[in-house]
């Protein structure tokens, strides 16, 4: 199928693997921080604020290099991790950390602005009527924010799809284990008379691409509708 070998489609399938899991496990703390920056006021949220969008202004290589300083296993946080067996540089499992990272600040910026369109009074008077601020989260704030936090996934997903930078140079491109889609191109563009499949994967991607901003769309008028 699309005229691509077995690592091909590996390639694919780990994409599709780390955007997914980097999404997932984004999400909660995405919400979180989103609520905190919309509805919160403490000292040092303009410094929260500038930290979740580094990623956003820093180099990816920078990230990628940040994260293997502090999660490679001579790394202060790396070097702890692998006391109980866990590594995560050249590992797929460090793809996830570099996507969800330079993904995070996307998400978190939709579901922002989804909770800032939010009436606080609509908050307020749910809270008047005796609902714990837990409540009026879940009940009310929550609901009404549902289409941006679909859009926020999907744009994390995305990123998380395309990540090549930070990936990169944090896990290197290994096949079968660390060789995501982006790096898979990257690698069969260096390799002469491989531009066929280069451009098979590169279709598959625009192919991915279309299929989740489609699928973001319906679910997004589905939660309006809700």
């Amino acid at each position: 199928m699309f005229g691509l070998g077995p690592e091909e489609w590996m390639a694919v399938g780990l994409s599709l693997k780390v955007a997914f899991v980097a999404t997932a496990i984004s999400l909660p703390f995405a919400i979180w921080i989103a609520h905190l920056l919309a509805r919160r006021e403490f000292v040092g949220k303009q410094m929260l604020n500038a930290i979740v969008h580094l990623p956003l202004i820093l180099p990816p290589v920078v990230t990628g290099y940040l994260l293997l300083l502090s999660f490679g296993t001579q790394g202060l946080i790396g070097g702890f991790l692998a006391k109980f067996g866990i590594v995560l540089a050249f590992r797929w499992t460090g793809a996830v950390l570099a996507a969800a990272i330079m993904a995070f600040p996307l998400m978190v910026r939709a579901i922002r602005l989804g909770i800032e369109a939010v009436d606080p009074k609509l908050e307020q008077a749910a809270n008047t009527l005796g609902a714990s601020p837990l409540k009026v989260f879940t009940t009310v704030t929550l609901p009404m924010c549902l289409p941006a936090i679909v859009a926020g996934s999907v744009l994390a997903f995305a990123k998380a799809m395309g990540e090549f930078g930070a990936t990169i140079t944090f896990v290197a491109s290994i096949p079968g284990e660390t060789r995501t889609l982006p790096s898979a191109i990257y690698a069969l563009l260096q390799i002469p008379g491989a531009e066929g499949p280069a451009i098979r994967l590169t279709i598959i991607a625009v192919i991915i691409a279309v299929a989740a901003l489609l699928t973001s769309e319906w679910l997004a008028r589905r939660a309006v509708r809700r």
